[in-house]
């Protein structure tokens, strides 16, 4: 079991290079896509070891296991764009029945095997942008693994907020709560009070990415033409939220954000939080660099 100091250091922002898994839901919405480019663009610091496909419900999947499927062909797509192949592997097709029953997966087990290469002092940063459904089923199928990863999680709201009505958290509540108490070291990038001032616009990103390569342009065209599709001929902007979970991996310095440790809260069944003040520390971020993060962003995404 890790103590009060180790798990504070696992929670600093790593310095030197780092290795992470990404478990994201990439074809439900725009964001997705920026994260996993910006990851593997940023291999001069970081090693993404594996990409996992989580599962979504919404009005583009006809249930959790097809949102899994489509996220699992946009990751294989965006690895094509980028150039740069990891492996992938499918994860959960439905949500965690309860709080004790795994959903075992390719993508769960091969986070047990791997993270059993890692320690404490070289943890394994487990990035999460999606309902977190893959890593609370690892987490119940080998428990032990908690000492050895560090969860990044982009889920819930601000504990500010009126409500905790995410769609990472709302989805797999059981699954949050899981991890919440996992003892695994956990960091926080609540969206709704926080992430969600991370936005950029239309002609932002026709100026800095357009005709930069494949990747670019697919990007630009995707999210503006998501954009459209509910506010063409009006002044919109859009938060790409989950590029904020690879940012805390490249925030020395607090270059990019700014966080605090505060007791881990527990998800609630009807959707807020409750706090008891006696859980272990986690770190919640609080506050976000736009433009410093958006500058290095698309720095690394206009790259040749």
């Amino acid at each position: 079991m890790l103590t009060e100091e180790q798990r504070i250091r696992m929670m600093s922002p790593p310095v030197g290079p780092a290795d992470l898994v990404l478990d994201t839901d990439a074809y439900n919405e725009i964001d997705d896509q920026f994260a996993i480019a910006y990851a593997l663009r940023s291999s001069g610091k970081l090693t993404v070891r594996a990409l996992y496909a989580a599962p979504f419900f919404n009005e583009k999947s006809s249930g959790p296991a097809d949102g899994m499927e489509k996220s699992y062909q946009e990751i294989l797509h965006i690895q094509q764009l980028a150039g740069c192949q990891v492996p992938a592997f499918r994860g959960s097709d439905r949500y965690l029945p309860d709080e004790l029953t795994p959903v075992c997966s390719p993508a769960a087990e091969h986070l047990c095997s791997l993270a059993a290469e890692y320690s404490s002092d070289h943890p394994l940063y487990v990035v999460a942008i999606g309902a977190i459904t893959n890593v609370a089923s690892a987490l119940l199928m080998h428990p032990e693994i908690a000492d050895r990863i560090v969860v990044v999680w982009l889920g819930g709201n601000a504990l500010h907020w009126p409500d905790n009505k995410e769609f990472n958290c709302k989805q797999d509540v059981a699954a949050a709560r899981v991890v919440f108490s996992s003892g695994a070291p956990l960091v926080i990038l609540p969206c709704m009070g926080v992430v969600s001032a991370f936005i950029t616009t239309g002609p932002e990103m026709h100026y800095w990415l357009d005709g930069k390569n494949d990747l670019c342009d697919y990007l630009v065209a995707h999210t503006v033409a998501e954009a459209e599709s509910y506010a063409a001929g009006r002044v919109w902007s859009r938060v790409i939220w989950d590029v904020t979970t690879i940012g805390w991996l490249l925030n020395e310095g607090d270059r990019f954000m700014r966080s605090s440790l505060v007791p881990t809260p527990v998800p609630e069944y009807n959707h807020t939080y409750s706090c008891p003040q006696d859980r272990p520390l986690c770190r919640m971020i609080s506050h976000i660099n736009r433009d410093a993060l958006l500058d290095d962003l698309f720095r690394h995404l206009a790259e040749k």
